[in-house]
């Protein structure tokens, strides 16, 4: 279990309410390689070795997401194109392992009403931090109105008879994690962080079969360039990009 710190004393009382409605486990200060903090301005994962690449957290207003909704290219980006917002402009999405939300915020900057699933409590903090944060920032606020974040597992989806959802998405969008196996500068360091506190995503052929029951348009996988498909199953088509694709499998009958 991770642990959670304030930064400043002052902050306790909000930490205390995060341990709660979390599940993380309270520490005075900062203790393992990974640990949560809560400072004035945000909350965020970090790591105390000598190691630390610097603070993880969301942000939708700054950065490389920040740049993306402004200069990415708009419904032309391949990404746009793979979930179809070419040809539907609002669709319903559901990023079905929303990580960090990057992907997700640029479905709803192109329109499009997003829920964001994830089962991972350190994922859903952060990602409930830099939503409440995005929703008072002028220029993201609307598009941070079409974000909706859902806490649970995709693949009770179908078992459980989709009651995690309000509607059937038009597309399930899925961005599993797989497993590293250089520890490179050009593996993000989310995702060396998230590996090393939450591990692969093992079981995502289970996860696509379950989202094709319950998309009504497609469902869109993001992969490395040479990863095998998803369940070994082929994809109805492919769109490439220089480090990886999109399979788009498409529901046909409903």
């Amino acid at each position: 279990m991770i642990s959670i710190s304030p930064s400043d004393f002052d902050l306790t009382e909000q930490v205390k309410t995060l341990v709660k409605r979390w599940g993380f486990k309270y520490s005075p200060t900062p203790q393992d390689q990974y640990s949560l903090q809560l400072t004035p301005q945000r909350l965020q994962l970090i790591q105390t070795d000598n190691h630390s690449p610097g603070p993880i957290y969301v942000d939708f207003s700054a950065g490389q997401t920040a740049h993306r909704r402004l200069y990415g290219g708009g419904k032309g980006q391949i990404i746009a194109k793979a979930v179809g917002l070419n040809k539907t402009p609002t669709p319903v999405i559901l990023d079905a392992t929303a990580g960090m939300g990057k992907d997700a915020f640029v479905f709803a900057s192109l329109g499009a009403r997003v829920m964001l699933m994830e089962r991972s409590p350190i994922s859903c903090a952060l990602l409930s931090d830099g939503l409440q944060r995005g929703a008072l920032e002028e220029d993201i606020a609307d598009i941070i109105k079409r974000m909706t974040l859902i806490v649970g597992d995709a693949r009770l989806l179908v078992s459980k008879g989709s009651f995690l959802l309000d509607e059937r998405p038009d597309v399930i969008y899925l961005d599993p994690m797989f497993p590293h196996r250089k520890k490179s500068a050009q593996v993000k360091k989310e995702m060396l962080a998230f590996q090393s506190l939450i591990g692969d995503d093992i079981d995502s052929d289970e996860l696509l079969n379950v989202c094709r029951k319950v998309a009504k348009k497609r469902v869109v996988v993001k992969r490395p360039i040479k990863a095998a498909w998803l369940n070994n199953c082929k994809p109805s088509l492919s769109m490439m990009m220089k480090k990886h694709r999109f399979d788009i499998y498409l529901i046909s009958g409903k």
